[in-house]
């Protein structure tokens, strides 16, 4: 399994090499070929897994990398990182095959499919990394191509809106600052314990930190965590970077890039500083309801002349991601598998969200809700049944897979861990409720909007589904059909190490 690891770090590092080797005819093919052998690779690790042991990490690499600073080029994974890496290849190779056909020709294929691979690498090396600062390479590995591809592959945007320089801007700034901050909170952790090896520390569950310095450490990382989340009032550069970003970077930035910060909170923050997560809980839980209703009053927002769909979608995802943040506040195992199974249905949801509003911005030259019009079902059947399906697979529709996050918070907010008090997460799971009542009714809005009604102009060209379209989207569709309908596609892979990372919270609980 080690092997495999390496090789799904290796595969599109040399699949870059190549792109500059061959033709530059050949390099949209070069890159589609690197994401679906990464892709393969990473499915052989299914049936070397051993799912009886998935609190443990697997396949473990550990090599020295600087030894003045015992820092080692550690990688591995367990039930948490698992789903989500296989998430990453997934949505990078539909991306690099859905790109070979529309972003990725002509002159443009070269950078462009070069910017798609070496974001590949620190996503899934996010995943992987066991060292807390080979953690952070990764994580910040992935700005300058995500910056690339929305400044000079993005559009735009329309009625006054930030233009693609602008929403790149916007994006760096804002992640390079969370980042540095989620530095020094790695560097306190350090200092207290004198490692940075993310094994030690999550067995140890911040043994050797004081509640002082977990807390201090928790709010370091945790912005940092929430920008990238992103988590409200944290998440001002992600409806600008949406709008600006071309098709398969906005597919990547919700699917992929939005789960490591949830993924830095449940391993970082639940596993390695649980004690500062106790304390913050609360305030965690309060800012994830607030983007929750936020979200969805933003979105209701969109619905008007001038509304972008692009937009709303952007928007869409702080309330959605709000419900993870208050599946990891209560810090119970149900809670957190709320957050893990609410992150994979989010990207494979959303994912397929921001495919579909690209083919109609590649028929219709805009994302604008009106100029859009209506009757979609009239023009392109299936294109208006796969939207309908993924609108109301996002609000949460029982059978698909956005229900069972957004139930699982719920009852986590209903019992959360010893020492959280009962009656404000009771008032976060009312408040949350009402945010799930909105979802719907923004979703249908727009469903209503699109595709009902008569016709607006007479449908003068293929307006529906293409087979490369089919290619990259029915996956996606398929997976949210099979989580909803058999949630343990994910959480019996997690769950053994969902329990490991909330480790001590009842003895926490206990002790305050």
């Amino acid at each position: 399994m080690s092997a495999i690891l390496l090789l799904l770090l290796l595969v599109p590092a040399a699949g870059l090499l190549a792109l500059y080797a061959a033709p530059a005819a050949l390099a949209a093919r070069i890159g589609t070929a690197a994401g679906t052998v990464t892709f393969v690779l990473s499915l052989v690790l299914l049936p070397l897994f051993d799912y009886s042991k998935g609190a443990s990490f697997q396949g473990q690499i550990d090599l020295s990398w600087i030894s003045a600073l015992d820092l080692h080029f550690h990688l591995g994974i367990d039930g948490v990182s698992l789903p989500l890496l296989l998430l990453t290849t997934l949505l990078t190779a539909l991306c690099l095959f859905y790109a070979q056909r529309t972003s990725a020709g002509g002159d443009r294929a070269r950078p462009f499919t070069a910017l798609l691979l070496a974001l590949e690498i620190g996503m899934v090396g996010t995943f992987e990394a066991l060292d807390l600062l080979l953690f952070f390479v990764f994580f910040e590995l992935v700005l300058i191509p995500m910056y690339g591809l929305i400044s000079h592959w993005g559009s735009d945007a329309a009625n006054g809106g930030a233009t693609r320089q602008q929403a790149a801007t916007k994006f760096i700034l804002y992640t390079l600052l969370g980042s540095a901050l989620m530095l020094l909170g790695f560097l306190v952790i350090h200092a207290k314990t004198g490692t940075f090896d993310m094994v030690t520390l999550q067995a140890e569950h911040g043994l050797g930190m004081t509640r002082a310095a977990q807390g201090l450490a928790f709010v370091l990382v945790g912005i940092g965590f929430g920008i990238k989340t992103p988590m409200w009032p944290l998440h001002t550069w992600l409806p600008d970077a949406h709008t600006s970003a071309p098709t398969v970077g906005s597919v990547l930035l919700a699917g992929v890039l939005l789960k490591m910060g949830t993924y830095g909170f449940i391993r970082v923050g639940a596993g390695m500083i649980p004690a500062g997560l106790h304390q913050y809980a609360i305030a965690l839980g309060a800012l994830g309801v607030v983007g929750i209703v936020y979200g969805s009053l933003a979105c209701v927002a969109q619905i008007r002349e001038g509304g972008d769909l692009k937009r709303l979608i952007a928007y869409s995802s702080v309330g959605h991601m709000g419900f993870t943040l208050l599946g990891i506040a209560t810090m119970t195992q149900i809670g957190l598998d709320a957050a893990l199974f609410a992150s994979v249905a989010h990207g494979l949801i959303t994912g397929l969200l921001f495919f579909l509003v690209g083919g109609l911005k590649t028929r219709y030259g805009t994302t604008d809700l009106y100029a859009l019009g209506r009757g979609l079902y009239g023009r392109a059947r299936r294109f208006g049944a796969l939207l309908v399906f993924t609108a109301i697979a996002s609000l949460g529709l029982p059978g698909l897979a956005g229900f069972w996050g957004e139930l699982f918070a719920l009852i986590g907010a209903d019992r959360p861990a010893p020492g959280l008090n009962v009656t404000v997460f009771h008032l976060y799971m009312a408040v949350a409720g009402l945010g799930m009542v909105l979802t719907a009714a923004y979703l249908l809005l727009v469903v209503r909007r699109v595709c009902m009604g008569e016709l607006t102009e007479p449908c003068l060209g293929d307006y529906d589904l293409k087979p490369y379209e089919l290619a990259s989207w029915l996956p996606l569709a398929g997976l949210t059909l099979l989580a909803g309908l058999w949630p343990a596609v994910v959480l019996a892979v997690a769950d053994p190490a969902v329990n490991h990372v909330i480790g001590t919270v009842t003895a926490i609980g206990a002790r305050r």
